[in-house]
């Protein structure tokens, strides 16, 4: 076995833990769907096992017979039914979708261990990375679930400092690279392709993601009560949902985490917001949302090389001293719990923690090509989604990239999801 392999296998088996132990719940916990948004869990249990099965065992060719029916296999396709319907589905039950994942993965694992150098590993990292998507949006779903705690409160992280929240850091205007290519990110995705050159003016960003404290003014100033701090959708928004604070906060100053209620911590970044209220807020403090070009250049950019780094504070790998991520902790840091993630214009926390709404709609860069996987990026260019980066705090440590693009509709806050400010220099 190569070395690219060995160190998917790694991955691979830590997304597989996760999975089994986000998925080690009773029967009707996992046949039930908790909210419309979402999936039942044992789907998602399912479907990881389908597209593993589809990629890495069949080459993406769907018409070959794989390790379940046709008519099984065809329930776990994303496409053809919707979240709101897969409750109705007449889905595998959760022994018989564990039993099946544990096949294919058997398999897998036969096939990766006759792999040469000339093979190319893109589809394993790419499995790997949609298993820790799901990973995450179980974690979404169990957010939304109703009930008592089952996750515990979340492993200890590192103190935040004083001082940081409401700071900012001056980013020079010039030109930059934006995106990679598959040199320097062999498993990066399409829509993070192909690195290009862009010139971005002088800017001001947020040291740290907006707080739970700073975005409490917000909400006790009577931001979810004035219009002009809104778009117009957004504003229309507000009424037609009834939104007065973050989702899961309560008004004592309370809010549920995964079925345990707390105070609302002031220093950890703002989570379930949707754009809209992202993009209030900022107008309300005098600001904007950075673009994904800012927030990109503002990360990994060092305008003292004049080259790209491979992540904020340097090439090598994420660890829990400079990154809050794989979903242990059930919760953002506190800002300014990473001064050694920091990037070389000194903008702390921006992979890990919250997913960061941008003011960027989901387009394709310049001399994009689709990958392996079709449908993974171009049938969402141009519809009514916005950019988010820097994945969460629930995001797997292995799929991290400054370059990752997520996207989601304006409305959506199951995510979790926050934002930083900017300004113009």
């Amino acid at each position: 076995m190569t070395a690219p392999y060995e160190l998917l296998v790694r991955d691979l088996t830590v997304a597989r833990d996760r999975t089994l132990l986000l998925t080690d719940l009773d029967e009707p916990e996992l046949l039930r769907q908790h909210d419309p948004l979402m999936s039942p869990m044992v789907w998602d249990l399912a479907h990881i096992g389908q597209q593993e099965d589809l990629w890495l065992l069949r080459g993406g060719e769907a018409g070959r017979p794989g390790v379940l029916p046709v008519q099984v296999e065809a329930l776990y396709d994303a496409f053809t039914h919707p979240r709101a319907v897969r409750a109705a589905l007449p889905l595998l039950p959760p022994v018989e979708a564990r039993g099946y994942v544990a096949a294919v993965r058997d398999r897998v694992l036969d096939r990766i261990a006759t792999a040469t150098p000339d093979d190319d590993p893109f589809d394993v990292a790419m499995v790997v990375s949609h298993e820790e998507q799901h990973g995450e949006t179980m974690l979404q779903t169990l957010q939304l679930r109703r009930g008592p705690a089952l996750l515990g409160t979340g492993a200890a992280l590192p103190p935040g400092r004083p001082g940081v929240a409401g700071t900012s850091v001056l980013v020079a205007g010039g030109p930059f690279e934006l995106g990679v290519d598959g040199t320097s990110e062999p498993f990066s995705l399409d829509n993070e392709r192909p690195a290009h050159t862009v010139d971005v003016p002088a800017f001001r960003i947020g040291r740290v993601p907006v707080t739970n404290a700073e975005y409490a003014r917000f909400v006790a100033d009577g931001g979810y009560t004035t219009a002009r701090w809104w778009s117009a959708r957004g504003w229309a928004h507000v009424a037609d949902a009834g939104l007065q604070r973050p989702m899961s906060w309560h008004a004592d100053g309370t809010r549920t985490r995964f079925g345990v209620v707390e105070e609302v911590p002031g220093d950890e970044p703002v989570q379930h917001v949707t754009h809209f209220e992202a993009e209030a807020y900022a107008t309300w403090a005098g600001a904007r949302l950075p673009t994904e070009q800012e927030w990109e250049k503002a990360a990994v950019w060092d305008p003292t090389t004049g080259r790209r780094r491979r992540f904020p504070w340097g090439d090598t790998e994420p660890t829990p001293t400079l990154v809050n991520s794989g979903g242990t902790a059930l919760r953002p840091a506190p800002v300014g719990a990473y001064p050694a993630g920091a990037s070389p214009y000194g903008v702390e926390q921006l992979l890990g923690d919250v997913w960061e709404w941008t003011a960027s709609d989901f387009t394709a860069w310049p001399g994009f090509t689709p990958m392996l996987y079709a449908q993974y990026s171009e049938p969402f260019f141009g519809g009514d989604y916005k950019v988010l980066r820097g994945g969460s705090w629930a995001v797997g440590a292995s799929v991290l990239r400054p370059s990752f693009r997520n996207w989601d509709h304006l409305q959506r806050r199951q995510v979790f999801s926050g934002f930083r400010l900017a300004w113009d220099a």
